[in-house]
């Protein structure tokens, strides 16, 4: 392990960098297709009303 010190440190932090932006992108993308969901749902529901 002492001779491979700096790899073991670079992958660690791209190990860590890469989840980081998984859970990001996985949570901004929840929420997105959230509103989404919401807006379609009173778009219809407006749409609905007019009939």
């Amino acid at each position: 392990m002492s001779e491979h010190w700096f790899w073991f440190l670079m992958t660690a932090a791209v190990v860590i960098w890469y989840s980081t932006i998984t859970v990001y992108v996985a949570w901004k993308g929840a929420f997105d297709i959230r509103n989404m969901l919401r807006d379609l749902t009173e778009d219809h529901a407006r749409k609905e009303v007019r009939k």
